[in-house]
């Protein structure tokens, strides 16, 4: 950690060491954090001091101004931290501001007008298609007293692939929406969407019913806790920690990894940029075209392996 001990006089410099105390006992915040947020103020209260020609005094931070928050994070930009790090930055001294605030030391209106810096979209990862399909056929082998439950699981994992629903769309699901060939899907901001209930998917579902003890009624969900309750999200998310583990599949691998997998594996195969937009439910084209650079990485990573050259 970046030395401020010259940088800031005895006041500021217990404010500091109060508001770390509070990150590490309030806000339990790790330790990889909580160095990197001391870090950061301390390099900008350095910055201060460099640009004030002495120690930053109370006086100092009251006269702070947007133009002095946007010359340090251009500095610390020009020593090459990316934005993911220019964020963080960011995020440590709001926190510090914000202790300030509440302790009634100072009130600043200069971070309010500064924006965090623009992270880039981390591409999804997805599945291979022979992954996906043994996520789906494993779940039926992990329950052998409630094989209703290893039915229940399947089901909703494979509406996650085979229709890319997002968990909380499977869940939703009511025994009235299996009435057509299409599923009506309400998905976020109460967009409607349609999209196809494919054979494979519908006979994962028939298969629950079939061996489901509690009665479905058009008008309540689908799929059933062991008391009989909606399904819990977390039940779903907690049966691909075991299948992670059964199959050796990497920690990304999750029900919504499925979903991307659904997309990725239509976009290979040929399919529509357009109709996957609207089987995803994605309000624009720009979400759905990041499965585009999935795609292209997984072309390129192949030719660089079967390439004589590669």
């Amino acid at each position: 950690m970046v030395d401020s001990a010259f940088a800031t006089d005895e006041f500021i410099r217990a404010q500091l060491a109060a508001w770390q105390r509070e990150l590490g006992s309030v806000r339990r915040l790790s330790a990889n954090t909580l160095e990197a947020y001391g870090r950061d103020v301390d390099q900008f209260l350095s910055f201060l001091a460099g640009h004030a020609g002495g120690p930053v005094t109370l006086a100092t931070l009251k006269e702070l101004r947007g133009a002095d928050i946007r010359a340090f994070m251009a500095q610390r930009r020009s020593e090459s931290l990316g934005s993911r790090s220019l964020a963080r930055v960011l995020s440590a001294l709001k926190s510090f501001f914000r202790f300030l605030e509440r302790e009634g030391v100072v009130a600043s209106e200069a971070l309010n007008v500064i924006r965090t810096p623009k992270l880039p979209k981390s591409l999804p990862k997805a599945l291979t298609v022979i992954e996906a399909r043994q996520t789906i056929a494993a779940t039926e082998q992990m329950e052998e007293e409630r094989p209703w439950v290893a039915a229940r699981d399947m089901a909703v994992l494979a509406l996650c692939y085979g229709a890319g629903l997002r968990i909380s769309e499977a869940l939703a699901l009511t025994s009235g929406d299996l009435e057509a060939q299409v599923l009506r899907i309400t998905g976020k901001g109460g967009k409607t969407r349609l999209v196809p209930l494919i054979e494979a998917v519908r006979r994962s579902i028939d298969l629950y019913l079939e061996l489901c003890p509690f009665k479905s009624w058009p008008e309540e969900p689908l799929f059933r806790g062991v008391k009989g309750g909606v399904l819990s999200p977390r039940l779903i998310q907690m049966r691909m920690v075991q299948l992670r583990s059964a199959l050796g599949l990497p920690p990304s691998a999750t029900p919504h990894a499925l979903r991307h997998s659904f997309a990725t594996h239509l976009l290979s195969r040929g399919g529509d940029l357009r109709a996957i937009q609207e089987l995803l439910g994605h309000a624009s084209l720009s979400t759905t075209q990041i499965y585009t650079a999935v795609d292209t990485d997984r072309l390129l990573e192949s030719y660089r392996k079967a390439h004589p050259r590669g």
